[in-house]
C-alpha cells in the first residue's frame, strides 16, 4: 500500500517515512501463521540471469505467498468477471511482518477488531492489487508461465470487483477490502477522497495502470475477458472524464508558476502510473486510451523542469501542490513519457524524460540514493518503490536515448543488492522478499509487504529482461561514499546583531515542504548571514522561506579574502497567488552560480528587505558515488556546470564520458584524470 502523499508529509517533518510504515505486531495483526522464508543475506557473487543463461532474479514466492484467497459476492453496484461460476478472487495482503525467525505473517491495514475480524482500513487495497497484476501479467508475458497468467487473471478479476459498476460513483474504487471479500469505502483513520470510490484517486490511476496492462496481455490470449477488461478500462475513463480530463488545457498559476490543472488528483505520480496502462492499450489499438494519453501525457510534460535552471535539477516535479517537493516513491513519470512519447512520437515528452533520467537521477544517486522525499532537500528513508522508479526511468530513456542511461539503470539497481545507507541485499532472488525499507541510518525495516515485494520483482523483471544492466547490478555489494548536496543552515552561520532564529511552533513542515534543521533566520533590512564555503568549483543554492508578497531581496556576495569575486540577487518575496498550493510563499533553492575557487570562500547574504534565509545548499562541480562491487570500484561522477571538468579519479578503472541524453563521448580516464562532460556524467568501473 502506498504511502499517501498526505500522510507522508503530515509525518516528515517530525519523523523518518519508515515510522509510517507497520512494524508493531501487537496492534491487532493477522493471526495466520508464518511460513518460513528465509530473509535477504548475503548474495552470491554472480548472479547469471536468464538472459544470459542462467536463473532468473524474479522470484515470485513472497507475492505469491501474499495472495488470498478472497469471497466477492455480487451487488447492485459492485460485481466482476464470471462472479458466478468462479466467486473467489486473488488478492495480496497489505503487509507482511516479519517473526524474527525468518517467518513472515500476513497483516492488514490499521488495527484488528477482536470480534468481528476486520480491520479499520481493510486486509487488501486496490493499489496492491492493481500492481500485484501487473508483475503477474510482465512475468507471464517475460516467462510463458500459465501460473503467472491464472493468477493475473485472478487478480484482475479481484480489481475489477472493487471498481463501483453503477450509480454516482460508476468507474471509480473502492480502497479497502476485508478478509471475508466486504468492502470498507471509509477507512480509519480518514483518506481522501472518503468514502474512496467518491472521486478520483491514486488507485483509480493505479486500476487504469493494471486494466490497460491487462487488456494488451490477453487481447490475443482470451478474447472475452480481454473485451471485460477493456469495458472496465473504459468505464474508469469515463470516471475520469468528469473530473480531470474534463479539465482538459486549462491552467492555474501555483506560486509564480502555470501547472496543468488536468493531472489525476493533482499529482503527475497517479498520472503517470496511469498513463503506462493507457499506453499499454493504445499500442494495441484502442482509441480512448490514445486519446487519454494525450491529454494526460501534455500534463504530465508540464510539470518537467530545467536541469540548467538548478532545483530540481531537471526532475519531472510530482504534485501541483508545491514547488519546492519532489519524491521518490511514484516517481513513474520518466519511464511514462519515454513509453509514452515514443508511442506517440511526442519529442518534447522524452526531452523530459531523458533529463529526469540523465540529469536528476546522477544526482540522486550521488545524494546517497532515492530517498523518499526532496523538500526540497535529499532525505528520509530509501524504500524499493523509490528505487524501482529510478530503474524503470533510466530503461525506459534509454530506449529513445543513449546507452549511458543502461549503466546508469544498473547503477539504480544495486540499491536492492547493496547500495543503500544499510550496505545490505534488501532484495532476495531466492525467496524473492524485499525488505520495505531503508533508513537513513542504516536500520532496516525487514518486514516485506505488498507494495515493497511488488516494486521489488517489477525491477527484477526489468533486470531480466536485460542481462547487461543486471551484470551491473548484481556485482554491486555496497556504496562505499558520496557526495552529493551539502547543506549549512543559516542559524549555524555568523549572524549580525539584528538577526533572529526562528523556530516554528508548528514544526518543520511549511505546509510545502521541510525547513533545514527546523528553523529559518529572520534577516531585516541592512542585516547579513555570512557562510565559510570551502567546495572547490561548487555551485550555490540560496534556500529562502520566499513570501507571498514582495518584501525586497537578498544579495549575495561571493569574497576571498577581501576581494569580492562575484554577486547575484534572488527575491525574498512575490511568490503572489498560492493557487493549488496549501500555503502562501514557497521553499525551493534558488540558484546563485558557480566556479568557486579551489580555497575558502565567504559567502554573505545581505537582506535588502524581510529575508527568511533557511540555509545555503552547495552542490559539488562535480557530484560522486563510489560502489563496492565483485571486480573492484565503480564510481559515478556527475557534472553539475555548463563546462567540461577534470577530477582526479577516486578509483582504478576504465570507463566512457556520457551526455546527459546517455550518448557516448569516449574513453574518460586518463593521466590520474577522469573527464565529465558539461552537464553529463562518467561511469568508471575497476
Amino acid at each position: 500500500m502506498a504511502i499517501s502523499r498526505r500522510t507522508f508529509l503530515t509525518a516528515a517533518a517530525a519523523s523518518s517515512a519508515l515510522a509510517l510504515l507497520p512494524t508493531d505486531a501487537a496492534t491487532g495483526h493477522a493471526t495466520a501463521s508464518a511460513r518460513p522464508l528465509p530473509l535477504p543475506g548475503s548474495l552470491p557473487a554472480s548472479l547469471p540471469t536468464e538472459a544470459e543463461g542462467g536463473r532468473r532474479l524474479t522470484n515470485l514466492g513472497h507475492l505469491r505467498f501474499l495472495l488470498a484467497d478472497v469471497p466477492v459476492v455480487a451487488s447492485a453496484t459492485h460485481t466482476t468477471y464470471a462472479i458466478d461460476a468462479e466467486p473467489i478472487v486473488l488478492a495480496p495482503w497489505t503487509y507482511a511482518d516479519t517473526d524474527g525467525a525468518g517467518g513472515y505473517r500476513p497483516v492488514g491495514g490499521g488495527t484488528r477488531d477482536a470480534v468481528t475480524g476486520y480491520w479499520t482500513q481493510g486486509a487488501y487495497n486496490a493499489d496492491d492489487i492493481a500492481r500485484a497484476a501487473v508483475v503477474f501479467l510482465r512475468d507471464w508475458k517475460a516467462s510463458g508461465d500459465p501460473r503467472s497468467r491464472d493468477e493475473a487473471r485472478q487478480v484482475l478479476r479481484s480489481l475489477a470487483f472493487l471498481q463501483t459498476a453503477t450509480g454516482a460513483n460508476a468507474g471509480r474504487v473502492v480502497l479497502w477490502q476485508q478478509e471475508d471479500g466486504t468492502l470498507n469505502p471509509s477507512a480509519i483513520p480518514v483518506e481522501l477522497p472518503d468514502p474512496s470510490d467518491s472521486a478520483e484517486s491514486y488507485w483509480l490511476a493505479r486500476t487504469v495502470w493494471a486494466f490497460g496492462e491487462g487488456y494488451a496481455a490477453f487481447l490475443s490470449e482470451d478474447a472475452d475477458f480481454a473485451a471485460f477488461l477493456l469495458s472496465r478500462l473504459h468505464l474508469a475513463l469515463d470516471a475520469l472524464g468528469r473530473e480531470s480530463l474534463s479539465r482538459a488545457g486549462q491552467w492555474v498559476r501555483s506560486d509564480g508558476r502555470r501547472l496543468p490543472a488536468w493531472l489525476i488528483a493533482g499529482g503527475a505520480d497517479a498520472t503517470s502510473e496511469a498513463m503506462l496502462g493507457l499506453a499499454a492499450a493504445a499500442e494495441v489499438g484502442d482509441a480512448r486510451s490514445r486519446q487519454a494519453l494525450d491529454t494526460y501525457g501534455e500534463g504530465v510534460a508540464a510539470m518537467a523542469t530545467d536541469p540548467a535552471a538548478g532545483w530540481p535539477f531537471g526532475a519531472v516535479l510530482p504534485w501541483t501542490g508545491s514547488l519546492g517537493f519532489w519524491h521518490a516513491w511514484g516517481a513513474a513519470a520518466p519511464e511514462a513519457l519515454a513509453r509514452g512519447g515514443a508511442l506517440r512520437g511526442r519529442r518534447d515528452w522524452i526531452r523530459a524524460s531523458i533529463a529526469d533520467a540523465g540529469s536528476f537521477t546522477p544526482l540522486v544517486l550521488a545524494s546517497g540514493g532515492p530517498h523518499n522525499a526532496w523538500a526540497p532537500l535529499p532525505a528520509e528513508a530509501q524504500i524499493a518503490y523509490g528505487a524501482h522508479g529510478r530503474v524503470a526511468g533510466a530503461v525506459a530513456a534509454a530506449a529513445v536515448a543513449g546507452e549511458g542511461l543502461r549503466v546508469l539503470a544498473g547503477l539504480a539497481a544495486g540499491w536492492f543488492f547493496g547500495a543503500n545507507t544499510a550496505g545490505v541485499p534488501v532484495y532476495d532472488p531466492t525467496t524473492g522478499v524485499t525488505f520495505d525499507g531503508v533508513e537513513t541510518d542504516g536500520r532496516v525495516n525487514r518486514n516485506s509487504g505488498a507494495e515493497s515485494t511488488i516494486h521489488g520483482l517489477l525491477t527484477m523483471l526489468l533486470l531480466d529482461a536485460n542481462a547487461d544492466i543486471a551484470k551491473i547490478a548484481t556485482s554491486i555489494t555496497g556504496l562505499t561514499s558520496f557526495s552529493g548536496l551539502r547543506v549549512v543552515d543559516a542559524e549555524n552561520a555568523r549572524l549580525s546583531a539584528g538577526c533572529t532564529i526562528v523556530r516554528p511552533a508548528t514544526g518543520a513542515w511549511t505546509g510545502e515542504g521541510n525547513l533545514s534543521g527546523g528553523a529559518y533566520v529572520r534577516v531585516p533590512r541592512g542585516e547579513t548571514v555570512e557562510f565559510d564555503v570551502t567546495e572547490a568549483g561548487g555551485i550555490l543554492h540560496g534556500l529562502v522561506w520566499r513570501q507571498a508578497a514582495n518584501v525586497g531581496d537578498a544579495v549575495w556576495e561571493v569574497f576571498r579574502g577581501r576581494r569580492r569575486l562575484w554577486s547575484s540577487t534572488t527575491p525574498a518575496g512575490g511568490t503572489g497567488d498560492r493557487g493549488l498550493t496549501e500555503a502562501d510563499g514557497m521553499l525551493v533553492p534558488q540558484l546563485l552560480g558557480g566556479d568557486l575557487p579551489a580555497d575558502e570562500v565567504v559567502v554573505r547574504c545581505t537582506s535588502r528587505g524581510d529575508v527568511r534565509l533557511d540555509a545555503l545548499v552547495i552542490q559539488p562541480a562535480v557530484s560522486t558515488a563510489t560502489y563496492a562491487t565483485t571486480t573492484g570500484a565503480a564510481v559515478l561522477y556527475a557534472n553539475g556546470t555548463t563546462r567540461d571538468q577534470r577530477v582526479p579519479t577516486l578509483a582504478p578503472g576504465a570507463g566512457r564520458a556520457y551526455e546527459a541524453d546517455g550518448s557516448q563521448r569516449g574513453q574518460a580516464v586518463g593521466g590520474g584524470k577522469v573527464r565529465v562532460r558539461a552537464g553529463g556524467f562518467t561511469i568508471t568501473r575497476g
